[in-house]
């Protein structure tokens, strides 16, 4: 393989995971990781990735412990996360009791799920626990966990798992900043992290909402492994490498056709 075609192809799986290792570099185009680092180091120099220690980013990749607004977020993948979240809400039983994490997409499952008759939420999430009260069908509850309040507009702490310790949710629904297969379920925010994990056992079924674009990215703290998911429902922007990977991870992947939410 030619130096350019080399290149080409390292600028292809940066694209598609968002990052890459010089390892798995080394080990899918067999070549020294000498070879690898200097084909790196000219890609960062003509602006085309970004050279991290011990492997390369996506131009524009979000550092690990960036942690977006609420409102900054509800503005990406909007179509995407509406189709994902209506999805899901086919599967909320009148007069079950569901988990809602915070995140925009699970917002948009809260906004979907608002006219089921009977439902307790429980979520940590400030918009959907105000959406659900503004406007939530007859006969729902909503528990909001206490807890200090992060960019995400998350409840998160001591206060929140304290909460959750005691409750007992059918299913959770939950948002996830990054997805990636050996990390998991990650997040920017160490102590929403710890929440989440509090939510999770809280459930006796995990589904998992998230859009293409958080597959490859990775943030600070892994808060769930793959397995510990019984469903993920994404869009159908995920590319061949996470579709196959989610099918041997989770319990069951549902792909949603986004096209037709634009």
């Amino acid at each position: 393989m030619l130096a350019s075609q080399r290149r080409s192809v390292i600028l292809e799986l940066v694209e598609e995971a968002g990052a890459v290792k010089v390892s798995e570099l080394v080990g899918r185009l067999g070549v020294s990781d000498m070879t690898i680092r200097r084909d790196i180091e000219r890609l960062s120099g003509e602006g085309l990735l970004e050279r991290v220690h011990g492997g390369a980013l996506a131009v524009g990749s979000e550092r690990s412990s960036e942690e977006p607004s609420f409102s900054d977020k509800s503005l990406l993948q909007r179509a995407e996360k509406q189709a994902i979240a209506r999805a899901a809400a086919a599967r909320v039983e009148p007069g079950s009791a569901v988990g809602i994490s915070a995140g925009t997409t699970a917002y948009e499952l809260a906004r979907a799920v608002a006219d089921v008759p009977g439902l307790t939420v429980v979520t940590n999430s400030v918009p959907v626990a105000q959406l659900l009260h503004d406007t939530g069908a007859s006969g729902q509850t909503v528990v909001l966990t206490g807890g200090v309040r992060t960019p995400s507009d998350a409840l998160v702490g001591p206060v929140a798992v304290a909460s959750l310790r005691s409750l007992h949710v059918d299913q959770l629904f939950l948002g996830a900043h990054g997805v990636e297969d050996r990390a998991g379920l990650t997040t920017p925010n160490l102590v929403e992290a710890e929440t989440n994990r509090a939510l999770i056992a809280s459930a006796r079924r995990v589904v998992v909402l998230a859009d293409a674009s958080k597959w490859g990215r990775i943030g600070l703290s892994t808060f769930a492994d793959l397995a510990d998911v019984d469903l993920f429902v994404t869009d159908d922007g995920l590319g061949e490498r996470g579709r196959i990977a989610l099918r041997d991870l989770v319990g069951a992947l549902e792909i949603v056709p986004s096209a037709g939410a634009r």
